[in-house]
Order: C-alpha cells, then sequence, then structure tokens
C-alpha cells in the first residue's frame, strides 16, 4: 500500500484548501486539478525551466507551473509566470522580459474563474 504524503508546510495547506475551495465555489476544474499537482511528493513536482516556457507559450500569456521555475534558457517574449517558487535568477529573467512573477495565490484572487491560465509541468 502506498504512504501517504502529509504536507507539514503550513502555507503550502493552506493554499491547496483554498484552491480546492475556489475550484468548489466558482465550479471550475482547474484549480483542483493545481491542488492535485500541488499535493504531490516534492520530488515529482515540476521543475520548469524558462527555454521551455519560452517554447510553449505566447506573448502576453500568463503560464501557470504548479512547481518551481528554473533559469536554464531566455525569454524572448513577455509571459507571466504563477508558480509556487521561482530561482533568483529565474525571476530576473522573467521580470527583464516584460513579464511578471506572480505567486498562485495571487493569481487564485486576480483570476478566479481560472480563464486564459495555461499549466506546464
Amino acid at each position: 500500500m502506498a504512504k501517504k504524503i502529509i504536507k507539514t508546510d503550513p502555507n503550502l495547506v493552506e493554499l491547496i484548501k483554498n484552491l480546492k475551495e475556489k475550484s468548489y465555489n466558482e465550479e471550475v476544474a482547474i484549480w483542483k486539478d493545481v491542488a492535485k499537482r500541488i499535493q504531490r511528493a516534492t520530488r515529482r513536482r515540476a521543475e520548469v525551466n524558462l527555454s521551455k516556457i519560452n517554447r510553449v507559450s505566447n506573448d502576453g500569456e500568463t503560464v501557470l507551473i504548479p512547481g518551481k521555475v528554473l533559469a536554464d534558457g531566455d525569454l524572448d517574449h513577455k509571459v507571466n509566470v504563477a508558480a509556487l517558487n521561482f530561482s533568483n535568477i529565474a525571476q530576473e529573467k522573467i521580470e527583464k522580459s516584460g513579464g511578471e512573477c506572480i505567486s498562485i495565490s495571487n493569481i487564485l484572487e486576480k483570476n478566479p474563474k481560472g480563464t486564459n491560465i495555461r499549466i506546464l509541468e
């Protein structure tokens, strides 16, 4: 039988709870999916490089990473990135290209319906 993963970070537990509540209240499945991805074991969470974000996103698009954004590669267009964590260099590169680094809790408040958001892993 698989071992149940118990999160000990109170901020992460609160974020997962808020995502599930917002999914239920707004009747949108995107937040439940993001909560499920964040609940994974830390080593199974997404780690996405800027090169992949650059390759699959369009100018002005909002991309959500249920994990950490890493700095390998460059961005040649403006992209708003919402993620659990950012490396310092990745955050600098995103802001340098004209994009914005947003926490998942902030994007949840700004866009409760989850429209025009692309999830990357």
